[in-house]
């Protein structure tokens, strides 16, 4: 009996596209359902009561939900290409970092992104200490894990495609390649990877899209 394997996701959602890119990596046949999060699928409501949120893997009919959770599974389950380190130091650290990205680094970089004037002058020093850090974990490597794409450059890999739209829409330099060149590098890299290039939503409708997100934080601070 084939498997069933069903991703829930939106088209720009940075946390869906982790889950792309594993099974893409995989090699894993599945089927795409995009939601509308203004108005939310039965399914997801049904697999996801309680964040009511995407993305949503269902697995011969069982959900699994949030992101780094779903990579997680996703490794477990099916045993080739490993994303995440057998050694458990090394797998408990990978955990770390990628908790650490979540908590700390996505939000201080939007922080600068959704400010203005003074006060994005005074969110970019913390930003960019988050972003030290991430510097500091590529010292001798060529991805975060090594000499492949594993699942801590999953975990960061929305860096690699949304930092820089957000330096466009904002004309601001975050990572710059004279401060962070390792950081750079990975971006450059992990982003050019055919598995993961051919993933990346149009461009374009991302710059749309996340203008339209400012809008609103910008008329607040006014």
């Amino acid at each position: 009996m084939a498997e069933e394997l069903k991703l829930f996701r939106t088209w720009s959602s940075p946390y869906s596209l982790r889950v792309v890119h594993a099974l893409k990596i995989k090699g894993l046949e599945y089927e795409t359902i995009l939601e509308d999060l203004q108005n939310k699928s039965a399914a997801v409501l049904e697999y996801n009561p309680t964040y009511k949120k995407v993305p949503v893997l269902v697995h011969n009919g069982k959900p699994i939900c949030e992101s780094l959770l779903i990579l997680e599974y996703i490794d477990e389950t099916w045993k080739q290409r490993p994303l995440l380190p057998q050694d458990p130091y090394q797998k408990a650290m990978a955990r770390f970092w990628a908790k650490f990205g979540d908590d700390k680094v996505l939000p201080s970089i939007w922080t600068v992104f959704i400010s203005q004037g003074k006060e994005q002058e005074e969110a970019i020093a913390p930003a960019a200490g988050n972003l030290k850090f991430l510097e500091e974990q590529l010292k001798g490597k060529k991805f975060f894990g090594g000499e492949t794409i594993g699942y801590l450059d999953l975990a960061f890999g929305w860096m690699a495609n949304l930092i820089s739209i957000l330096e466009e829409i904002v004309d601001l330099k975050l990572v710059d390649p004279e401060i962070f060149p390792l950081l750079s590098t990975w971006m450059n890299t992990f982003s050019d990877d055919p598995v993961i290039k051919e993933c990346w939503p149009p461009r374009d409708k991302m710059v749309e899209k996340f203008k339209a997100m400012r809008e609103p934080y910008l008329q607040r601070t006014a």
